[in-house]
């Protein structure tokens, strides 16, 4: 059974993908560039241009989830690079949210029809994801809220405070491909890496600098569980599917 997996710039270069084929993926809300290997296809959230790096708040999610859809996935996990709003979630954690808030700029794959639907996250796909992690050795927290900001700026230290008793942690992503993705009736789960503390959890002032060297260190955590849940999702059965009409390749 083949995995769709989102990601940030922490799985670039990883040997997951190695031989890797590129894929334009043309939908109906615009196109997605993924990277299809046997059981897995990655679809890089920022883009694969490092110099040309596609903001959060720009992020196509309608085309990036729609286009899993059209590939006959239906079973997406997103890596997500966060923040900690509780001073016991250290950077160098790792977190299975259990559901998310998201309260701004929500997006939608409905267009021109009356689409009402709950938002969650897969129970069962969380489960597996903390199966493959103690197959790692990687330690994890399940459960946790998850807080969207719609970036690409920080939180302020007193927007810290606010959405800290609400929430335990906080990114700019995640949230919108969850209810996309419930939107086009796929399951979806995350796996969080701590990268850093919320602004104001601690007394140095938070850099990007700092965010990054934290993702850095998670990597090979996060690599790991992919890895161990790629291999599950295969042996449960199938290849990768072979999606009739994509159009164009780059």
């Amino acid at each position: 059974m083949t995995l769709g997996l989102i990601a940030g710039t922490i799985l670039y270069g990883s040997e997951l993908f190695q031989g890797a084929e590129q894929r334009r993926v043309e939908t109906p809300f615009g196109s997605a560039l993924v990277l299809a290997a046997d059981n897995l296809v990655y679809l890089p959230r920022h883009g694969l241009d490092q110099d040309r790096y596609i903001l959060p708040h720009r992020i196509n999610h309608q085309a990036n989830l729609a286009a899993f859809e059209q590939l006959g996935i239906k079973r997406v996990v997103g890596l997500n690079s966060t923040g900690s709003l509780r001073r016991d979630l250290v950077p160098g954690t790792i977190v299975i949210p259990e559901d998310f808030i998201s309260l701004t700029n929500v997006p939608t794959a409905a267009v021109g029809r009356a689409l009402h639907v709950t938002p969650a996250l897969s129970a069962s796909l969380c489960q597996e994801l903390a199966q493959a992690a103690a197959r790692a050795g990687v330690e994890v927290v399940q459960g946790g809220i998850y807080w969207q900001n719609p970036g690409p700026r920080l939180e302020t230290k007193a927007e810290v405070r606010l959405i800290s008793g609400f929430a335990d942690l906080v990114g700019m992503t995640m949230a919108s491909e969850a209810a996309i993705a419930c939107e086009l009736g796929l399951e979806y789960a995350a796996l969080c890496s701590i990268d850093n503390f919320g602004h104001g959890l601690k007394e140095e002032p938070l850099s990007e600098e700092q965010i990054r060297a934290g993702a850095r260190l998670n990597r090979e955590k996060m690599v790991a569980v992919v890895r161990e849940l790629v291999l599950a999702s295969a042996a449960a059965g199938g290849g990768p599917p072979a999606p009739p009409g994509v159009p164009g390749r780059s």
